[in-house]
C-alpha cells in the first residue's frame, strides 16, 4: 500500500481493482456466479463523476461500461459523443458494483455485489479530490452518495434536486434515475426532468468536460 507521504494515483488505484476478487474469494453470502471483470474508469483529472449501479451484460462482455442502450440515452442526457464519454482523463465511471451481478430468475439483472462499496468507494474517490460534480444514477448510488439527504421516493430526490446539490458534497451530488427503458414510464409522467433538469445537467457538464482556460499572466 501506498504510503501517506506517496499517495496512490487514480490510475495506480483502477489498476489494483482490476484484479480485485473479494466477491469470489471473501464474499458477504454467495460468491460471484462468475469470473470477477471489475470495470470502472478514474483518473486523477476527470472534474465529472458518474457513479451508476453495476456492469451489465454488454459491459461485462465487452469491459465497457454503460456500452448498451442505457447508455446512448444517458450520453444523450449529458449532451455528450461516445468519444467525450469514454474519455477517462474527463469523464469518471465509478458503479456500485465493479462486476456484472449475475441475473435473477427471471432473466433481470441482480443488484450491485455488497462487497465493492465496503472495500473500495472511500478509496476511490479519496483518489480524485478534483471532482467538481457527481451524478448518482439510480436507488443504490443515491443511497450511497446521498445518505439522510436522500427523500422518502426517487421521484422526491429527483424533484428536490437544486436543494440536494446545495446541502451535499464536496462535490456536490446530483440524483438522477437511471436511463433504462425501464424508467420510460417514469419520464413520461415527469416532464420536469427533461425540462429542468436536462438543461441544467448539460451545461454543467459541457462546463466540466471542456478544456479549463488558463490564467491570464500577471502583468
Amino acid at each position: 500500500m501506498p504510503s501517506e507521504e506517496t499517495p496512490e494515483t487514480a490510475e495506480a488505484l483502477a489498476a489494483r481493482i482490476r484484479f480485485c476478487r473479494i466477491c469470489v474469494e471473501r464474499p458477504f453470502a454467495s460468491p460471484l456466479p462468475h469470473e470477477p471483470n471489475p470495470i470502472l474508469r478514474i483518473s486523477s483529472t476527470a472534474r465529472l463523476c458518474i457513479a451508476s449501479q453495476a456492469a451489465g451484460t454488454l459491459a461485462h462482455a465487452t469491459t465497457t461500461p454503460f456500452n448498451d442502450p442505457s447508455g446512448e440515452r444517458l450520453r444523450d442526457w449529458l449532451g455528450v459523443t461516445r468519444d467525450e464519454f469514454y474519455d477517462v482523463s474527463k469523464i469518471a465511471i465509478v458503479p456500485m458494483g465493479f462486476c456484472f451481478p449475475g441475473q435473477d430468475d427471471k432473466g433481470g439483472d441482480l443488484p450491485p455485489r455488497r462487497e465493492c462499496a465496503p472495500s473500495w468507494r472511500d478509496e476511490v474517490f479519496n483518489s480524485m479530490p478534483q471532482l467538481e460534480l457527481v451524478l448518482a444514477i439510480g436507488q443504490y448510488a443515491i443511497a450511497w452518495h446521498l445518505g439522510s439527504l436522500r427523500r422518502r421516493t426517487l421521484t422526491e430526490t429527483v424533484t428536490d434536486w437544486r436543494t440536494i446539490m446545495e446541502q451535499s458534497g464536496p462535490p456536490p451530488v446530483l440524483p438522477l434515475p437511471h436511463p433504462s427503458w425501464r424508467n420510460n414510464a417514469w419520464l413520461k409522467r415527469h416532464p420536469f426532468f427533461q425540462r429542468e433538469v436536462l438543461p441544467f445537467l448539460r451545461a454543467r457538464v459541457r462546463e466540466l468536460i471542456e478544456p479549463q482556460s488558463a490564467e491570464p499572466n500577471e502583468r
